[in-house]
């Protein structure tokens, strides 16, 4: 099982990124070569981002199964043990309730809260809820 952001996504703001550093390129006029400039900077930051972190989310099977979550510096796992409570919480954004997947986990000692959206899935976060607490075998306790 893994999830991730959409390829075809990371494709439009790779070309949008692109599109605008292009267009920078060729403005005559300074101040808008230089916000246009970093625009495109941006778009392309995300885009390289978003193809470093493939998959975000995946659950690799085996005794326990593990949880890993790829980040900017390398993919980092996770038994159900260290996982201490996972739940879909709605964040109000541009108006709109947006559900976002919370993950609290324990590493080395330290509690790490992990927030991913749909962004980041590729689907519905409830969906993802779901399927994780079937293949994790999470407790009541941890899914409150």
């Amino acid at each position: 099982m893994t999830w991730t952001t959409p390829t075809a996504a990371l494709v439009a703001v790779t070309l949008g990124g692109v599109a605008l550093a292009v267009t920078a390129v060729f403005s005559t006029d300074a101040p808008s070569r230089l916000l246009v400039g970093l625009a495109a900077v941006g778009l392309l930051a995300l885009a390289g981002l978003g193809f470093r972190q493939r998959p975000r989310l995946s659950v690799r099977s085996g005794a326990p199964p593990r949880l890993v979550v790829r980040t900017l510096t390398g993919a980092d796992g996770y038994t159900p043990d260290q996982i201490i409570r996972a739940r879909v919480v709605g964040y109000r954004r541009l108006g709109r309730k947006m559900p976002m997947l919370e993950l609290d986990v324990e590493r080395d000692g330290a509690q790490r809260l992990l927030i991913f959206g749909r962004w980041d899935l590729g689907v519905n976060p409830e969906v993802v809820y779901h399927d994780l607490v079937q293949a994790l075998h999470l407790s009541e306790d941890k899914t409150r």
